[in-house]
């Protein structure tokens, strides 16, 4: 029999001074069996660097939610829908190949790609020119280092404060924070 998936429940509260973006926010996690708890909390920072976009971008009328990731690869980790329909924003985490993300490009707005993880410099050398033409596909770097330190703050159940300033996301509990600034590669 398939192992379930593991629910996580998030409250993230976030502040995004960049973008003049505050949001309390209700999020339902369901982390697939082979999904680790770094690449969730990926995820989850994901989720609020892009969170300003469902007021900029669908001025408030949207859903900005977790898609399937892992469990159905034709789906995003992260996506931004306005009240049409339409996918505004497409968000993956980790270190895809070229062509689900052009295929993503083909059905969003915008694509952003998170990768993170020990390899993500090695696979950036390999798939670098045949991201170039993918004009809507912005690509953007996690410290290994960073994304490792996320992983104390995965609990089933979590109380976040996700603080965005000058480009880095302050990510904490009451008893801990971790400062992720990532670095765009295109």
């Amino acid at each position: 029999m398939a192992t379930k998936s593991t629910i996580f429940k998030a409250s993230l509260q976030i502040a995004d001074i960049d973008h003049g973006y505050y949001a309390d926010h209700a999020l339902t996690l369901a982390r697939h069996p082979s999904e680790t708890d770094e690449r969730m909390m990926v995820r989850l920072c994901a989720l609020a660097l892009q969170a300003h976009q469902l007021q900029s971008v669908c001025a408030g009328d949207g859903t900005l939610a977790f898609g399937a990731g892992l469990s159905d690869p034709d789906e995003p980790d992260v996506w931004l829908r306005d009240f049409t329909g339409l996918t505004r924003l497409w968000v993956e985490v980790g270190q895809p190949e070229e062509k689900p993300l052009s295929k993503a490009c083909a059905k969003a707005d915008a694509v952003v790609l998170y990768a993170f993880g020990q390899a993500a410099d090695v696979w950036w050398r390999g798939i670098e020119n045949k991201l170039t033409r993918l004009k809507s596909l912005s690509v953007w770097r996690i410290p290994s280092a960073t994304a490792q330190a996320l992983i104390p703050l995965a609990q089933r159940s979590m109380v976040l404060q996700a603080t965005i300033q000058e480009g880095v996301l302050m990510l904490g509990d009451t008893s801990r924070h971790v400062d992720v600034e990532p670095s765009r590669w295109k």
